[in-house]
């Protein structure tokens, strides 16, 4: 199975937060699984250890791609066609990251291991 791991999936996999459910687990720990993480999710975590909103993740944007090269996980680039999608998706979600995965998510035909229930509104197969 492919996924796309959602950014705050990311983040508590690699803390070990027992925030993450069992199915989410079973998914990323499964190697016969690839997992996909976005350009969107190093956006996002930067952006956030920038503003202070995320200090202790500061390690994992200093070395992004080694930690993905380290859990196995396939890095997702942002393509004109996922921010074409991502600027018409309809509705009023404001956050661009979570926009971005969607589009991804959608362009790719991924599903997305998430807690976030408002992804289900656009049609996505999501694991949690």
């Amino acid at each position: 199975m492919r996924a796309l791991l959602d950014t705050h999936t990311l983040l508590w996999w690699l803390a070990d937060d027992p925030g993450l459910t069992r199915p989410a687990r079973k998914i990323i720990a499964d190697t016969k699984n690839i997992l996909i993480v976005s350009a969107a999710s190093a956006w996002e975590v930067a952006t956030k250890v920038r503003l202070g909103k995320l200090p202790t993740a500061a390690s994992l944007v200093a070395d992004f791609a080694g930690h993905l090269e380290r859990e196995g996980f396939q890095f997702l680039s942002i393509s004109a066609e996922h921010g074409i999608r991502a600027g018409l998706l309809a509705g009023s979600h404001k956050d661009p990251f979570d926009r971005m995965l969607i589009a991804q998510a959608q362009a790719e035909n991924l599903p997305i291991v998430s807690n976030e229930a408002l992804f289900d509104a656009y049609g996505l197969r999501r694991i949690w």
